[in-house]
């Protein structure tokens, strides 16, 4: 008796299901690497299709985006929206001192909110920002704002809180309209420090 033979009667396997079995794990590992393979060589496929339709192609985006840039150069005024919102009720009041504003690309501006601790003890909040439309978030750059701190309130306390930004001139020439939010979160942990 082989080795073969007396491996497969020990383990209850024959050697013709053992022959099966190695053909079968070979025809998977070479359908895998094919699937592998084709996943590769989806990208460059993709962009012989996007040239030959058209739909998509690099080149076509590129041109399209350095004009809109381009043309969007120029200081031009949109409207800013403050929103303020609070995740809890009951410890603070935060609202923003406008609802709009008008302003020009490419200049720098200021904007108020009103905080309010309701709490009888001292309290700190921390507030996150937040820009729509997402495209336009990189051109809005806030050189000031309470919200690069933890804000630190006594008992009661109220008081205004500033933000300074300027709107890149490059924003692109479809946004007319940018809301700058702002959540006021309570911080026990670092109150009780």
């Amino acid at each position: 008796m082989t080795d073969d033979q007396a491996n497969g009667a020990s383990s209850g396997v024959s050697a013709e299901t053992r022959k099966a079995n190695r053909a079968l794990t070979w025809q998977l590992s070479f359908f895998a690497l094919g699937f592998l393979g084709f996943g590769f060589a989806l990208v460059p496929l993709y962009d012989v299709l996007c040239e030959v339709t058209g739909y998509g192609s690099r080149q076509n985006l590129t041109q399209v985006s350095n004009e809109t840039n381009a043309a969007s150069g120029e200081q031009r005024d949109i409207t800013v929206e403050f929103v303020s919102t609070l995740p809890t009720v009951g410890e603070w009041e935060f609202r923003a001192a406008e609802k709009s504003a008008k302003i020009r690309t490419g200049q720098l501006y200021s904007a108020k909110f009103v905080a309010k601790n309701l709490l009888a003890k001292a309290s700190t909040g921390q507030a996150v920002p937040s820009i729509a439309p997402h495209n336009a978030a990189q051109y809005f750059h806030k050189t000031e704002c309470f919200c690069f701190t933890p804000q630190h309130f006594t008992a009661l306390q109220e008081r205004e809180l500033t933000v300074r930004f300027v709107v890149d001139s490059h924003l692109p020439a479809n946004v007319d309209r940018i809301t700058l939010a702002y959540s006021m979160y309570g911080v026990q942990q670092v109150a009780a420090r």
